[in-house]
């Protein structure tokens, strides 16, 4: 019992450090109000991902910790796509792989 409840535990700290570990990027762009640019190659892909990861969290069986999580990649992708929208891309800034994409 103890070994079950130490395990769930576990889990749920490292889906919530998750949260935390995406969240940061969303603070930076509200802050600055701009979004890094990110080449569309690298954000379809993104969104591709985003989505069949979401489609196949409900169809195959698995725990409904490991489902929210995927769930919460969802809703931090949604997020960044409206402040992209909202605030525009600074082609100056350097996205999270170091590039940037200055004229």
């Amino acid at each position: 019992c103890r070994y079950s409840w130490v395990l769930s535990s576990l889990m749920s700290a490292v889906y919530s450090l998750g949260f935390a570990y995406q969240a940061p990027q969303l603070f930076v762009n509200y802050k600055l109000k701009s979004t890094p640019h990110m080449p569309w190659k690298t954000l379809v892909y993104k969104a591709l991902n985003t989505f069949i990861d979401a489609l196949f969290a409900f169809m195959i069986q698995m725990p409904m910790m490991h489902r929210l999580s995927y769930l919460r990649d969802d809703a931090i992708f949604l997020i960044y796509l409206y402040q992209r929208w909202k605030y525009g891309v600074d082609r100056k800034r350097a996205n999270e792989y170091g590039q940037r994409f200055a004229d």
